[in-house]
């Protein structure tokens, strides 16, 4: 069964940066799916981050609190997406998942992010 494989997470300082990763075995469909990253802090719904939507149409949406810090991207020969993630802050702590925006795959384990000095 297909289930996106997210990594790059870490601890990072307020401030920091890190590069997330997420390959999706999902065939030659991959090219055709909007896909998105979202978070999961503790004791918190999980909440949509990013969308990207698929290349023959690039477009990009970003929830209001990370505008302008993060950056999602694909790479359709390799099945991946990514997020670029600047200007670190503690409240972007959490677990990220990704998934196609309409959630066509099993969740993943997801990828820890921490955001503390």
């Amino acid at each position: 069964q297909v289930q996106p494989v997210e990594s790059g997470g870490g601890l990072v300082q307020p401030g920091g940066s890190l590069t997330l990763s997420c390959e999706v075995s999902s065939g030659s469909s991959f090219k055709r799916t909007v896909m998105s990253w979202w978070r999961q802090a503790p004791g918190k719904e999980r909440e949509l981050v990013a969308t990207i939507t698929s290349k023959a149409w690039i477009n990009t949406y970003y929830l209001e609190s990370v505008q302008g810090r993060f950056t999602i991207s694909r790479d359709d020969d390799k099945n991946t997406i990514y997020l670029q993630m600047n200007r670190l802050e503690p409240e972007d702590t959490g677990v990220y998942f990704c998934n196609a925006r309409d959630i066509l795959f099993p969740w993943g384990q997801g990828t820890q992010v921490t955001v503390s000095s």
